[in-house]
């Protein structure tokens, strides 16, 4: 054998090593969850002295940086809130990952990312189209962006790869919609963030849920309530996603976004979803 066959071949074993130490590092037992949205899934109304008591088993990776709680960007905590940013509130992620940890076989660990903006359109998690949409927004809108370097799509899926090396994504959370009311449109915009983040990060559709919660409801005199219609329609444009409901979560004062209260049943019906899916999974 020359030496550009021997060259070649270690090269192939090489590659097959680093692949193999790859997987042995990942844990099957650390499901990992994607989340992203606007206001209602970055968490508006404040955190309760309850709502900070969590399980070692329930983690965050931090989003930004954030010196003041003591968290560097891409690294592991135990998921007290808040679990966006620095300063943000209660979100559903937070009773999502409580709701998983105190039904799911103790040996399993419930990582979240969190990458959310407060009063994005969907267009700004377009991998392909968010600096369009970045160019004439308002700087309220622009300094939350510059937290995430400029590109909340681009953190999302930089945390991602990172959590990879650890554990495994099991499913995406998504709440937006508000900023996109009556977008008959926003069904296929939430495809086309849901295909990049499958491609990009080597996923497997039919493996990886999109849950997507409903805005504020009508039974709670929710200002974008007839959001909900389109919501509902997700399905039929992903098949692997799955609707939230909001019936019944109380609502803020605002009537656009939940209290804390309202928060922690829709995270629950987020968690009880995501349990019921993974034991299918099992079944099959």
């Amino acid at each position: 054998m020359n030496n550009k066959g021997i060259l070649k071949r270690l090269c192939v074993v090489l590659c097959l090593a680093f692949t193999s130490s790859q997987a042995f590092s990942q844990d099957p037992d650390f499901y990992v969850f994607l989340c992203f949205g606007q206001s209602n899934m970055e968490g508006s109304a404040k955190f309760e002295p309850r709502d900070t008591v969590v399980s070692d088993r329930f983690q965050v990776m931090g989003a930004v940086d954030c010196p003041t709680l003591g968290r560097t960007k891409g690294s592991w905590y135990k998921a007290v809130p808040p679990l966006t940013r620095c300063k943000t509130g209660l979100t559903p992620v937070d009773y999502f990952g409580r709701t998983l940890i105190e039904n799911l076989p103790k040996k399993v660990k419930v990582g979240v990312i969190n990458v959310s903006v407060g009063g994005c359109k969907i267009e700004l998690f377009d991998r392909d189209g968010y600096q369009a949409y970045l160019s004439d927004a308002p700087a309220w809108l622009s300094n939350i962006v510059k937290e995430y370097d400029g590109n909340p799509y681009g953190r999302l899926l930089e945390l991602a790869k990172l959590a990879q090396q650890k554990g495994v994504i099991k499913g995406v959370l998504l709440h937006q919609g508000e900023s996109n009311t009556n977008d008959s449109k926003w069904p296929e915009k939430v495809k086309v963030v849901y295909d990049n983040l499958m491609n990009d990060l080597n996923l497997k559709p039919n493996a990886v849920p999109l849950l997507a919660g409903e805005v504020v409801h009508a039974d709670q005199g929710g200002v974008c309530a007839s959001m909900n219609n389109i919501i509902a329609t997700l399905p039929t444009v992903i098949p692997n996603s799955h609707v939230i409901s909001s019936s019944g979560c109380e609502d803020g004062p605002d009537n656009l976004h939940f209290s804390a209260e309202g928060y922690r049943e829709l995270g629950k019906r987020y968690g009880t979803k995501m349990l019921s899916l993974l034991s299918d999974k099992k079944t099959k």
